[in-house]
């Protein structure tokens, strides 16, 4: 279905992939809601689709599903995983699910998938490989730090290339934490605990 008069906030829209998760359905099945009009979408200039919050949110009220919507996850670390290797992708969402601090885990197989959801996301982590078919990982982090919204988010990056590789290849930006594959889990599961512990301290300060 095509919306004329479609929203032009990032927050109000979301790609096909998060809104599978939001309402625990495959993709397919999303397609199939949008085509018989049950879910509001709109296809950009580029040809990707859009699917509208609110549409997403009256799909649950007319279903009685619990909200899964962003507002609805606080106290929980969200964390935005962004890998193309499927095998590696699905190791980290399982790790997420079980490691000891409460994560959010979205995982997307695309950088393009990334930049269309991440305003709906708004995740605390982002979680990304660089070497990736399309946008790959340098484009998508060059083109968030450009994004004031995106500012106080942490870069973490996992890859196989070496550092004068990634030097070679225009380095990244500053601030971001690298981490060579395979990435050991009992690290991230540190790092995922020294993000909260500080959260904590920071709202107890009243600076965050």
């Amino acid at each position: 279905m095509t919306i004329h008069n479609h929203p032009e906030r990032p927050e109000d829209y979301c790609g096909t992939t998060y809104a599978a998760k939001l309402l625990g359905l495959s993709v397919g099945t999303i397609q199939t809601l949008v085509e018989k009009t049950e879910l509001q979408a709109w296809k950009t200039q580029g040809g990707h689709r859009r699917i509208s919050m609110q549409s997403i949110r009256e799909y649950q009220r007319r279903h009685n599903m619990m909200s899964t919507l962003p507002e609805g996850r606080q106290g929980r670390l969200k964390v935005l995983l962004v890998e193309d290797d499927a095998v590696t992708r699905e190791m980290m969402r399982d790790f997420c699910t079980r490691c000891d601090m409460p994560v959010d885990c979205t995982a997307m197989s695309s950088g393009l998938e990334a930049l269309i959801d991440i305003s709906s996301i708004m995740p605390d982590v982002l979680i990304a490989d660089l070497n990736m078919p399309g946008v790959d990982g340098f484009e998508l982090l060059r083109t968030l730090r450009q994004n004031f919204l995106f500012k106080r988010m942490t870069y973490l990056v996992i890859s196989a290339l070496t550092a004068d590789e990634v030097e070679s290849r225009g380095s990244l930006p500053e601030g971001t934490i690298f981490v060579a594959k395979p990435v050991n889990l009992q690290w991230l599961n540190g790092f995922f605990t020294a993000l909260m512990s500080n959260r904590h301290a920071a709202h107890a300060t009243g600076s965050a």
